[in-house]
């Protein structure tokens, strides 16, 4: 075997292990006893210290302008938002419902991505999406006692549309670690913030010895380390290989969510049919979207008769 496809099957179980690392998140989501805005202060404080620490042993520059600084800011409000219901989501239904929920992502992204790239929905966005909104019609049919996880899981999901659509221009000027570092920071400061309005800070804060190993793992392996990771693979990795395996997250969750709760994680029969047909959309939809930028591609190339 050639060095060159050594380090793409290493980049490829990397890249496989991070996808597993995030799918951990809503594990440790549910074993964390405070309450959702708690859990995303320290999270995030977490985060953004290991990565400050990453940045000083790398010997690294983060410093960017004022403009960029508002941009990051104001969009780690939206992540801060994003992971507070996704948490929320998660304890008040099951890590399953949550998951499934929030790969709706690709749907709210099909709708979001024209209005800031100013370009017309493609008709197989709108056909995922229209099967994506059957699979969330089920879930809720089948699924009535966890309505409120549910709204949660798809407001998260719209949250993760909006930041990700954001973090799609951002990137083109900016390298990913440093975004991720102020987006954390920018995160810390607005929950903060709505903390000492609410008075978030005298009660609930406080966490018991295994929250706090607990929120180590998440704060640095699944987030701060899980992102750098996935970031370093991206430079061997195609943006479609990270893609297809980006989307396995929703189904590693779940199969590490019965690992670890069981029968509390045992679903009807209405709510796998729905995630399947989400699942399979969402699986599907970027082997679609790349078989039809190669025909263009391939005819944008192909000689004239």
């Amino acid at each position: 075997m050639t060095m060159g496809k050594l380090t793409i099957n290493r980049n490829l179980f990397i890249l496989h292990l991070t996808v597993i690392v995030w799918g951990f998140t809503g594990i440790l989501g549910n074993l964390i006893s405070i309450a959702a805005v708690h859990l995303v202060w320290y999270r995030v404080l977490i985060a953004f210290v290991s990565l400050a620490i990453y940045f000083w042993c790398k010997r690294q520059s983060f410093a960017v302008g004022r403009k960029e600084l508002i941009q990051f800011f104001l969009t780690g409000g939206l992540v801060g938002l994003h992971w507070i219901l996704f948490f929320e989501s998660i304890k008040v239904s099951t890590v399953s419902v949550t998951l499934v929920c929030l790969s709706s992502v690709t749907l709210f992204t099909a709708f979001i991505e024209p209005l800031f790239y100013k370009r017309r929905t493609s008709k197989m966005e709108v056909l995922v999406g229209l099967l994506i909104i059957v699979g969330i019609y089920l879930i809720f049919k089948f699924e009535g006692q966890y309505v409120k996880g549910i709204v949660l899981g798809l407001l998260a999901a719209l949250a993760a549309a909006l930041f990700g659509t954001i973090n799609s221009k951002l990137i083109k000027r900016n390298e990913a670690t440093v975004i991720s570092f102020y987006e954390m920071l920018g995160a810390w400061l607005w929950i903060s913030l709505f903390m000492l309005i609410t008075g978030g800070f005298h009660h609930g804060l406080k966490a018991t010895g295994k929250d706090v190993g607990y929120l180590l793992l998440l704060g640095i392996v699944c987030t701060s380390g899980a992102y750098v990771a996935a970031v370093s693979v991206m430079k061997e990795i195609s943006a479609f290989r990270v893609a297809l395996a980006s989307n396995l997250e929703p189904i590693y969750g779940i199969l590490l969510a019965w690992l670890f709760f069981g029968q509390s994680e045992k679903m009807s029969a209405g709510f796998y049919a729905g995630a399947i047909i989400i699942l399979g959309s969402v699986f599907v939809y970027p082997m679609m979207k790349y078989q039809v930028a190669k025909r263009k591609a391939q005819l944008r190339i192909k000689p004239n008769a």
